[in-house]
């Protein structure tokens, strides 16, 4: 059975992992991702076998020094001396020797993987962790050629300041990084199948729209109920596993969270995105450094992008949404929290809503987002090489009398076209009629005299249920059409 037996996905992260794990020198490994992604779950399952000697201690969110020390002192014993009881470390550089001492027992016959997670919370203030970390990699780890150092945290933006771009001793030490991306809609399909729930792709979808492809959401499926069902079960109903879970995230992510909070709410009003000076005016936060620090670490944490429209260089920064879950508990749980915390469990609230004209226009949302992240399923669907430059576009006008307009997604292909796609969310195929047909010709002609380009356009349709066949639809889609199975590709 191999170290990835029980892994879905991750084949890149996999060879990273693997190549890491075969190098004849010692590695040191940063890997950061959104919280709940399947970090912990990733390195325990590729590296925690008896083939090699598997270290692991984890932080704790409001952790003291002393609780650290103690649970690092235990996992040495556990690890090295056959379960002993070790008396507590004082301090980290006493915990890094010991650590180094039990390793020097060890032959160099087989690997020692170093797991430290959540080290963000292991380096409390004025702990000293960093500096005795520091010395340690950089006098003897370093120097052992079967040793392998991984260190994770779900505070991205912690480990890319203090560990992947540190200034100091650790300057350049990183070997390795992986950003660990929630699962596509295919690894999301064989997830679920390897749990046992055979779903077509358009339940898939729903649920992929609520939950993302966050693997501990997923995990919470139950066999036998449909999308609405699960959605309702774990999103609506009295006691359900996720009712409570945007504020434990961002609780244990985030200090001050209620400020990040005030944040990524404003943005998810906007389904085009939201400008800076107007997010920082509509969320009631003062502007300045902390503000964008803040914003930078939203973004590290997967919650939201930041983007600037194709084609305006450095200017015009705006901030979308682009977690499902988040989207989802702000738009239907977080107003309805009172209701649904008084629902009897036999009440099905989440069907209903689903006939909602509000439901069209989050689902929308939300299937926007999916596309982004599977550009390279969308490109190949339409045979875009894979140099082409991808974004997306938008024009506010300066005088009342001009129109404005947003393109959701564009690729400026080498072959001196453009395709201009269009993401549209439809539980039937979407219906192209003449009102829409003159929007999208409305659409490209200021999209060309703005950009100024001299290119051919192309415009394609990215549809999950396709396109009813029209005779607006034969004159103006000429670039393509991208289907639900598609995505799955």
């Amino acid at each position: 059975m191999s170290p990835a037996s029980h892994i879905i996905g991750r084949e890149k992260e996999q060879a990273l992992l693997t190549q890491l794990l075969n190098s004849k020198k010692s590695e040191f490994l940063a890997i950061i991702g959104r919280r709940r992604v399947g970090k912990t779950f990733l390195i325990k399952n590729f590296f925690d076998t008896p083939s090699n000697v598997f270290f692991y201690c984890a932080g704790e969110k409001k952790g003291t020094l002393k609780h650290h020390l103690k649970e690092f002192t235990a996992q040495i014993g556990k690890t090295f001396y056959d379960g002993a009881e070790l008396s507590p470390y004082r301090n980290w550089r006493d915990a890094f020797e010991g650590l180094t001492k039990a390793i020097e027992r060890l032959s160099n016959t087989k690997k020692i993987v170093l797991f430290i997670d959540e080290l963000p919370w292991l380096a409390t203030k004025r702990s000293g962790l960093l500096s005795a970390f520091d010395y340690y990699w950089n006098r003897y780890w370093s120097h052992s050629k079967n040793v392998k150092l991984i260190v994770c945290g779900s505070s991205a933006s912690w480990i890319t300041e203090h560990i992947i771009n540190n200034k100091d001793g650790l300057y350049n030490r990183i070997t390795c990084s992986i950003t660990l991306e929630p699962f596509t809609l295919k690894e999301t399909k064989h997830f679920l199948l390897s749990a046992g729930l055979q779903l077509n792709h358009q339940q898939i979808l729903d649920i992929y729209m609520v939950f993302g492809g966050i693997p501990h959401y997923l995990a919470l499926i139950r066999k036998g109920l449909s999308a609405y069902q699960c959605i309702d079960e774990l999103c609506f109903q009295k006691g359900g596993a996720l009712i409570k879970e945007f504020s434990r995230l961002f609780e244990s992510l985030f200090n001050e969270s209620n400020d990040y909070v005030a944040l990524i709410s404003a943005i998810a009003k906007h389904h085009d995105g939201i400008g800076q000076a107007k997010l920082i005016q509509e969320a009631g936060v003062s502007g300045g450094g902390t503000t964008i620090s803040r914003l930078k670490e939203l973004e590290e944490a997967g919650f939201i992008l930041e983007f600037i429209p194709y084609g305006h260089q450095e200017k015009g920064v705006y901030y979308k949404v682009i977690d499902e879950f988040t989207l989802f508990y702000l738009r239907w749980m977080k107003p309805n929290l009172k209701t649904i915390l008084k629902q009897d469990k036999s009440v099905g609230y989440w069907l209903p809503k689903t006939k909602l004209p509000s439901y069209k226009s989050w689902a929308g949302y939300s299937f926007e987002s999916i596309c982004y992240k599977h550009i390279a399923q969308i490109r190949k669907a339409l045979h875009i090489e894979a140099g082409a430059e991808v974004g997306s576009w938008r024009y506010v006008p300066r005088k009342s009398e001009e129109s404005g307009t947003q393109i959701d997604l564009l690729f400026d292909r080498s072959d001196n076209v453009i395709t201009i796609g269009e993401i549209k969310f439809s539980e039937s195929p979407f219906v192209i009629d003449k009102t829409y047909a003159k929007n999208i010709e409305n659409k490209l002609t200021i999209y060309r005299k703005q950009s100024g380009t001299k290119k051919q356009l192309f415009f394609a349709m990215i549809s999950a249920n396709g396109l009813k066949p029209t005779m607006y639809s034969e004159a103006i889609v000429d670039g393509g059409v991208v289907l639900l199975d598609d995505l799955f590709e």
